[in-house]
């Protein structure tokens, strides 16, 4: 007799390929997920993410059953504290005598895992390695063995050999590999861009937005606006329009600020990849098929696969390479408490406000609202990289530690001891200008740096500069702006420095 097993299955895992679901036998093997209030609160998540993944498990557990698998689910009000509580609540009803688990995306559940959990279960704990990432952690190991830079691009372009996307005859197709300065533009209004599809929100999502509403009031995020895929069928249509309708614009503007749209022309599928309903390698070669069809630029293409291919798995390298210690980082001592408008988007700066606003909101925003909005402002205010990087990892619906924790600390903050980013991604006002149509709206002038009326963010750069000019001086792609900051008048500088400060005061 085939003694069974007990498979746990995360909110991140929804798919059949992944490890744990592929070895088990319907009729045999039980099949385990659980809201659980550890997961639930460990940060403060936004609604849409928890609706999601409620919501997502939940429509799960239907496909599974209607697989003919036995499937033990725990609901949020149930009261189940932990995975570790709702696995040992199953082995107790059960003859299950092991339990298989597909590796988290995060540190500190593997470590639980494998170091605690067969001896408080009393039963055999193997956990998996998730195989439905595109470079295993011995690939990107290999790949990073003797380097002394860990460079994403040239990661990227092992990757697209070893897959073959976008490659000619051995060759990148175009005859270059990366075409990311055709995908800069800001945005003037050039485009009208398309109405997204409505998602249906069927009965159990119905049921699961009323409970999260109930049971998270104080958390951000308008389930009003709640428009999230939740099967795999839904998240396929959500592609499938994405390709069809905004995939020719996507490049073009993908790092542009805009103010009259929160999606633009993006793909709005990293929650559905991150989660298990689509998968990584099929929408990398559906958007070259599209190209190859003549549906889409080259650097449309490109800059989509150079995402998913190249910087989603760069990323998720980078951090299990790393860890723990990683996470201790923080190179620029950057301890400044966040302002009270990070959960409110209280504040006159209409770029951040909206950007902000935006993310609470929908528990979305682009990579440059990310990145050169909100990540840079932080940087330059010197914010407690440990609470920027939780407000990230709650606030947005596709954040998992694995991938938010390196873009937000070595990316975004330049905290990681320069492992990601070469230099900091800072920039004063001008930047934010040139990339949106904020500017026209807001208050303060990107033309002025002190003075009621000057733009936050030119001061609070030359501040970030002058605090931390020795260290930037010896840095190559830094070393001109030092060398110009040194040559101002050392009274204009101090003007500059003071006024920064009296508004980072104001904002405590």
């Amino acid at each position: 007799m085939n003694e069974s097993k007990l498979i746990l299955v995360l909110g991140d895992q929804l798919s059949l390929n992944q490890p744990a679901l592929k070895q088990a036998e319907p009729g045999r093997d039980i099949i385990v997920l659980a809201e659980v209030a550890e997961e639930a609160t460990y940060v403060r998540h936004n609604r849409h993410k928890i609706a999601l993944l409620f919501a997502a498990m939940r429509h799960f557990r239907v496909e599974l059953e209607t697989l003919g698998y036995d499937v033990y689910y725990t609901a949020i009000d149930q009261g189940v504290a932990s995975l570790e509580e709702a696995v040992r609540k199953v082995l107790v009803q059960t003859a299950a005598t092991e339990v298989v688990v597909c590796e988290p995306g995060e540190y500190r559940l593997v470590h639980q895992m494998r170091s605690a959990w067969s001896s408080s279960l009393g039963v055999p704990v193997t956990v998996l390695e998730d195989d439905r990432f595109l470079a295993s952690h011995d690939d990107f190991e290999l790949w990073a063995r003797g380097k002394k830079q860990l460079r994403m691009e040239f990661f990227y372009r092992k990757m697209r050999e070893r897959y073959q996307l976008l490659m000619d005859d051995g060759q990148p197709a175009g005859g270059k590999w990366n075409y990311d300065a055709d995908n800069r533009s800001g945005w003037r209004n050039q485009r009208e861009i398309p109405a997204r599809p409505d998602v249906p929100v069927d009965d159990i999502t119905s049921a699961v937005i009323a409970e999260v509403n109930q049971r998270f009031p104080n958390n951000p995020g308008d389930l009003s606006q709640f428009r999230l895929a939740v099967t795999r069928s839904e998240a396929e249509r959500q592609f499938d329009w994405f390709v069809t309708y905004a995939l020719a614009d996507f490049g073009t503007y993908q790092d542009a600020l805009v103010e009259e749209s929160p999606w633009v022309f993006h793909g709005l599928i990293s929650m559905y990849i991150n989660c298990g309903l689509l998968d990584p390698l099929a929408v990398c070669q559906r958007v070259e098929i599209a190209w190859r069809e003549g549906d889409c630029s080259l650097s449309a293409a490109e800059g989509f696969i150079r995402q998913v291919l190249g910087w989603r798995e760069y990323i998720r390298g980078i951090y299990w390479l790393l860890m723990p210690e990683y996470k201790t980082r923080n190179t620029l001592s950057a301890t400044r408490p966040l302002p009270d408008f990070f959960w409110d988007a209280n504040t006159d700066m209409r770029c951040l406000s909206r950007a902000i606003e935006q993310s609470l909101d929908h528990g979305y925003a682009h990579h440059i609202q990310r990145l050169m909005v909100i990540g840079n402002f932080a940087l330059l205010a010197g914010l407690d990289v440990m609470e920027v990087c939780d407000w990230y990892l709650g606030v947005y619906v596709d954040a998992y530690e694995w991938v938010e924790l390196p873009n937000t600390l070595g990316m975004a903050l330049y905290g990681d001891n320069a492992v990601i980013a070469s230099k900091p991604y800072a920039a004063s006002g001008k930047y934010i200008q040139k990339q949106g149509n904020h500017c026209q709206q807001c208050r303060y002038k990107p033309s002025k740096t002190t003075g009621p009326d000057a733009c936050p963010y030119n001061s609070l750069y030359w501040r970030f500069i002058d605090r931390h000019l020795d260290n930037f001086g010896s840095n190559p792609r830094m070393g001109l702006i030092a060398a110009n900051w040194r040559k101002r008048d050392p009274e204009e500088r101090a003007v500059i420095v003071q006024w920064a400060d009296k508004m980072i005061e104001e904002w405590a």
